[in-house]
């Protein structure tokens, strides 16, 4: 055999086992379908002459007519769905044991609201308190495989301690961007994860125009909300937990708190992708994203009062998760609301805290002020009909409430 059709061979080999581990091909734009390297680092695609800009999403050979059985692995973490992630190497694998969240349901609540089938994806359970770590695992786990050393990222507060943690757990440098109105617990965990933690005077935007800068500056790898393809791979296992919790169904409601929006925009790839693999049939749930009444770029865009791109100015929030004037992937996030038949509406403050306090009361489970505020905007859909009470309704918590003290005094 000749050297080239040795090193040919090689090739062919680890591809096929690289097959068996993911069905994970290529990148695509999400505007123009133009493919990027899975191979080769990626942050968002610059098309042409920079006219597009827009997330890179990643796309899979998947196995059409394939029974979940044959592609979820024997794992108890979010790992199990291996296949349908983007990781070729699995030495490189960064996890802390993060997804296979409870789905509960909420007997109670739903009692008091007169709703038979209301249930709470309950994600305050994953390691640093939040949904973040999912996408972080993902994300780290993929920077770990393609040799980046340092990493930075924009945060309100939980991505920046999930990214923290798991590039110490990697041994890769983190810098982490926060608005200075953060409580301090979220400083505190970056410090205490040991990375280089940067305070400024600004909302979640601003801090991303500085991590894009020090991203520049030092040849770093820029952890941003959809400018890397990763985070959302993680975050769509979300979706893959859901449909196998509720035995290869999906509800008829999903309200989510949109600050982002990667959550929302994962839950909805993986219904796609099980659709395709035939694991769930029929009618996908309605996607109802849920702002706060101080900070509601999505809402104003759904409504028409601001358009796509247009600049908008929020305020705090007691929900610092929501608190995104700029979401990048904000076009993605309108076409899964219009695609769904769902919509968008924003809650007060106050409000939230009531959701909080409801939950806590009659489900014993302390919330991050993001999930009150699907309590008290669940309230106010069955009030306008938006929602049948005898629907299957499904609220995504996407942390703990602990986190949020300072906050809710």
């Amino acid at each position: 055999m000749t050297l080239s059709n040795f090193n040919r061979r090689n090739v062919e080999i680890m591809e096929t086992i690289s097959r068996r581990l993911t069905y994970y091909t290529k990148l695509k734009c999400n505007h123009c379908g133009k493919p990027y390297s899975p191979e080769e680092i990626q942050s968002y695609a610059t098309c042409g002459e920079g006219n597009c800009a827009r997330p890179l999403i990643a796309q899979y050979e998947l196995p059409v007519g394939s029974s979940p059985s044959e592609v979820i692995v024997d794992r108890s973490d979010m790992w199990r769905y291996q296949r349908v992630m983007p990781l070729y190497d699995h030495s490189k694998l960064v996890t802390l044991g993060e997804g296979n969240t409870p789905l509960l349901q909420c007997g109670n609540l739903g009692a008091e609201l007169d709703m038979p089938s209301l249930m709470i994806k309950d994600e305050s359970g994953n390691p640093t308190g939040s949904f973040k770590a999912r996408g972080l695992s993902s994300a780290i786990s993929k920077a770990n495989e393609l040799g980046v050393e340092e990493c930075v990222i924009p945060t309100a507060g939980n991505a920046g301690g999930a990214m923290a943690a798991y590039c110490a757990k990697a041994g890769i440098k983190a810098t982490v961007v926060m608005p200075r109105f953060t409580p301090r617990i979220f400083q505190m965990e970056c410090q205490y994860y040991g990375a280089e933690l940067i305070l400024i005077d600004g909302f979640l935007n601003d801090c991303g125009a500085l991590a894009g800068k020090i991203a520049k500056e030092r040849n770093c790898f820029n952890v941003s909300t959809m400018k890397e393809p990763f985070r959302l791979e993680g975050k769509k296992t979300m979706g893959y937990e859901i449909a196998e919790q509720l035995n290869w169904q999906v509800p008829d409601v999903i309200l989510y708190p949109t600050g982002g929006g990667t959550g929302l925009l994962g839950i909805w790839k993986a219904f796609h992708e099980m659709r395709q693999m035939s694991w769930i049939e029929g009618k996908l749930p309605r996607m109802i994203a849920v702002q706060a009444e101080n900070c509601q770029p999505i809402v104003s865009l759904m409504n028409g009062t601001r358009e796509i791109g247009e600049p908008y100015q929020g305020s705090e929030s007691i929900a610092n998760g929501l608190v995104v004037p700029a979401a990048f992937a904000e076009s993605m996030i309108k076409d899964v609301i219009i695609t769904s038949h769902g919509l968008a509406m924003a809650v007060s403050d106050d409000d939230m805290m009531e959701g909080v306090k409801l939950l806590a009361k009659n489900e014993g489970l302390f919330v991050a002020p993001e999930g009150g505020a699907l309590v008290s905007a669940l309230k106010a859909l069955l009030d306008n009909g938006a929602i049948n009470r005898e629907e299957q309704v499904l609220l995504l918590n996407t942390g703990t409430g602990y986190k949020y003290a300072d906050n809710m005094n």
